[in-house]
């Protein structure tokens, strides 16, 4: 009997394992393969021998040093203003009434532009903040001139823009759990103490919101940083930022001898990102001392 419980339990381990495999190879073949490539590569000149110069000239080169700076100042700001509206648009569906149109709205149209991005949502800010788009014609008619104030749709900010445009929603996406999570009781208990709101706020809301709130900040910072196509389809890479010096690279515009150049950038922004899942995961532990 005690065998056949044995048997039973390593048939049903077995069985739950297998259901894994399919997602273990595919993240295998889509993630680790294409990860170790980048990596070997990184390390390698163009006749395959053993050398750090891709490294050392993707993290001192003037062209690549000024991408990176562009790409993590474009990261910040966007996330940061990505992480303001969208914790107040979250908070005000939180607290909307249950049901009601505006959280409905707010929670499908979050889900759809949170990922909506790419080249479609270029062609979008060009056709309406264009030269002579949309609502950079209607804004004229009213009396501003963007272009004549020095806007352009092709520039970092317009870049900033378009980002922030998917950034606000999945801000709503990744912090409303947490917003959820923030118990009546607690409010009640403050106020029974003679806590005011912003006493509330100041001693229990914040502190148990800090975490949530930073880690989905920096989620939207590896978004911003890692983003491609919006940037190519608005600058054609007249913008120094590391996606594209790394497609320039891969497309063989490169010194000779710096063929795996791109392979060192793509390598770079790994640690960056890695270094970036590894505060969230932090922050996310600590999160969940309170929200569960």
């Amino acid at each position: 009997m005690a065998r056949s419980r044995r048997v039973g339990g390593a048939l049903r381990r077995a069985a739950s394992l297998a259901g894994v495999v399919p997602f273990v190879l595919y993240v295998a073949v889509f993630l680790g393969i294409p990860l170790a490539t980048v990596v070997a590569g990184a390390f390698r000149d163009g006749a395959g021998r053993f050398t750090l110069g891709n490294v050392r000239a993707s993290l001192t080169s003037p062209q690549y040093t000024d991408a990176f700076g562009q790409s993590l100042l474009l990261a910040a700001w966007t996330s940061v203003v990505g992480a303001v509206f969208g914790v107040w648009l979250a908070y005000a569906v939180v607290t909307a009434r249950e049901g009601g149109v505006l959280r409905r709205v707010v929670s499908t149209a979050s889900g759809v532009l949170a990922y909506f991005g790419g080249v479609p949502l270029a062609f979008a800010f060009i056709a309406a903040l264009g030269q002579t788009g949309l609502t950079t014609r209607w804004l004229q008619s009213a009396g501003v001139d963007l272009y004549a104030a020095g806007f352009r749709i092709d520039s970092i900010t317009g870049i900033g823009l378009a980002y922030v445009y998917f950034q606000i929603p999945l801000m709503v996406i990744l912090v409303t759990p947490a917003l959820e999570g923030l118990r009546p009781q607690w409010r009640e208990a403050a106020q029974n103490l003679g806590a005011s709101a912003w006493g509330y706020w100041r001693h229990v809301g914040i502190p148990v919101l800090a975490p949530a709130v930073l880690g989905a900040t920096l989620l939207l910072f590896g978004n911003a940083f890692a983003a491609y196509a919006t940037a190519l389809a608005l600058v054609n890479g007249t913008i120094p930022l590391v996606p594209s010096q790394i497609q320039a690279a891969l497309g063989g515009n490169v010194l000779v001898g710096q063929e795996n150049v791109g392979l060192a950038l793509g390598l770079d922004m790994v640690v960056v990102i890695a270094a970036l899942m590894v505060g969230y995961a932090l922050l996310q532990r600590r999160a969940t001392r309170w929200l569960t």
